[in-house]
């Protein structure tokens, strides 16, 4: 079972503003080569990190807003909030070391 769920521009706020944890979001579109590869390391992350972070994926071609908002402009691209805030970014298919030490850098 994926701990890895889906959240929408309108679903945004509550999902990962308002989350009492962490999140860690995946903004990724089914044409991005790179967003492929790592999202099995983003579904580990979510199994390691389950009741310490909220993991969740964001399309960036069926939600518009929100990547806008933030001011997406390349994929894949995680973004970690934390208390509704931003708290690390990070562009590109990064490895999972990099990701894990940004992640317990916020959780800490």
């Amino acid at each position: 079972m994926s701990k890895v769920s889906e959240v929408q521009d309108s679903s945004f706020e509550q999902e990962v503003l308002q989350s009492d944890t962490p999140v860690l979001i995946d903004f990724w579109a089914e044409w991005c080569g790179p967003c492929k590869a790592i999202a099995p390391v983003v579904e580990e992350l979510a199994n390691e990190y389950d009741g310490k972070l909220k993991v969740v994926k964001m399309n960036v071609d069926h939600n518009p807003e929100t990547p806008a908002k933030y001011g997406i402009r390349g994929i894949p691209n995680l973004i970690l909030f934390k208390g509704g805030n931003v708290a690390q970014q990070i562009v590109g298919a990064a490895p999972k070391p990099q990701l894990v030490k940004v992640i317990d850098s916020v959780i800490a």
